[in-house]
């Protein structure tokens, strides 16, 4: 199989990468050369938003291409239009967040999309922008010919958001840690090695339309995910449990200042951790246990120095020190709140406002890639 990755340097895109170089697929990445790109791949030099920043796929054809572009749709329009008869499938790598919020527990297939996206538009907001990839990719491939990858929470190796990063530096540097209960909280996301090995296998079997990308609801929870954490970095820390309301009264966003979190019995905790896998799942989907997904992304972490790259169009997630400190000073005075190890994910508690969370609502988006 050939196959041309758009990028192929960063978490998404080099995971795809990776992955079918490790099939002995023959790899073409596109990219401007900030970033090294993975060794067995030939590499294509080219800027998508300068004047001729195309011209170097001017010519050659591949059995697929694969495009994780989530600025400008005009982007992926260009490139869509130069490449159409010369590549047999076009696969988007797209997002959850292009659900017209709020986005529905269960199967999405039918739920609404975002309004305002356009092939030809220039960047707006993620969701909108995302949902414009889409349109642009059908507009030049038709639906037969496009495979648009709907990715819920991204994890794992290379992550360029800083989720899983942050708590396991936050773990790492050991004492009493913040844990937002309960901690049998169920959690859902996809590990980027996943949905690339999905996606290679998709294009194998040369499907088309939408598909949500998230692990089964339940793969893992908040509980395993840290206890993970505990065990990949071996620090002395303390996982110090917290009833939803005690987080939330104390100012404390979900998803941003406490990644992967959200409590349960609201809107947000629907749309992160509540999707229906069941496409993905009977098409080949595989999740890796939590386990491993920590144990390499701290492999990774430490392999780099300790400091994740970071996409300059999102803030850097995570709790203040401070604000901690404060929490965990009143659950150690024994203040109400104080979550029990054995709580399951009925304890009560409802969302804030969905008011741009990022991988929450529409106005920033779900997918980490």
């Amino acid at each position: 199989m050939r196959l041309l990755v758009l990028g192929g340097t960063e978490f998404v895109g080099r995971a795809v990468v990776e992955a079918a170089l490790g099939r002995g697929w023959e790899v073409t990445v596109f990219n401007r050369g900030r970033h090294r790109s993975p060794s067995g791949a030939t590499v294509l030099r080219g800027d998508r938003t300068a004047p001729g920043g195309l011209d170097a796929l001017a010519e050659g054809d591949w059995d697929a291409v694969v495009d994780t572009w989530s600025a400008a749709p005009r982007a992926v329009r260009e490139t869509a239009r130069l490449l159409r008869g010369r590549v047999g499938r076009y696969a988007y790598v797209s997002s959850c967040s292009v659900y017209a919020w709020p986005w529905p527990a269960g199967a999405r297939a039918d739920a609404p999309l975002v309004e305002g996206a356009a092939a030809d538009a220039e960047q707006r907001e993620y969701a909108v922008d995302k949902r414009g990839g889409e349109l642009a990719a059908l507009e030049s491939f038709g639906a037969d010919g496009s495979l648009l990858v709907r990715a819920g929470l991204i994890l794992g190796p290379y992550e360029n958001v800083g989720r899983l990063p942050w708590w396991l530096a936050r773990i790492a540097r050991g004492g009493p840690v913040l844990a937002p209960g309960p901690r049998g909280l169920p959690l859902q996301y996809i590990d980027a090695r996943d949905l690339a090995n999905w996606l290679l296998g998709a294009l194998e079997q040369e499907l088309s339309g939408p598909y949500d990308l998230v692990s089964p609801p339940g793969h893992t929870t908040m509980g395993a995910f840290l206890d993970a954490c505990l065990a990949a970095t071996g620090a002395d820390a303390e996982l110090c449990w917290a009833e939803p309301r005690t987080v939330l009264d104390a100012g404390i966003e979900p998803w941003t200042e406490l990644p992967v979190w959200v409590p349960p019995g609201g809107e947000m905790y629907d749309a992160c951790h509540r999707a229906d896998a069941g496409r993905a799942s009977d098409t080949g989907l595989v999740c890796r246990p939590v386990a491993e997904t920590v144990a390499d992304t701290w492999r990774w972490l430490t392999s780099i120095g300790g400091t994740p790259p970071r996409r300059s169009d999102r803030g850097a997630p995570g709790l203040d020190p401070e604000v901690e400190a404060k929490v965990l000073a009143a659950l150690r005075e024994g203040a109400p709140g104080a979550a029990s190890e054995d709580e399951g994910a009925g304890v009560s508690g409802t969302a804030p406002e969905a008011d741009g969370v990022p991988g929450t609502t529409p106005q920033e988006g779900a997918s980490g890639q």
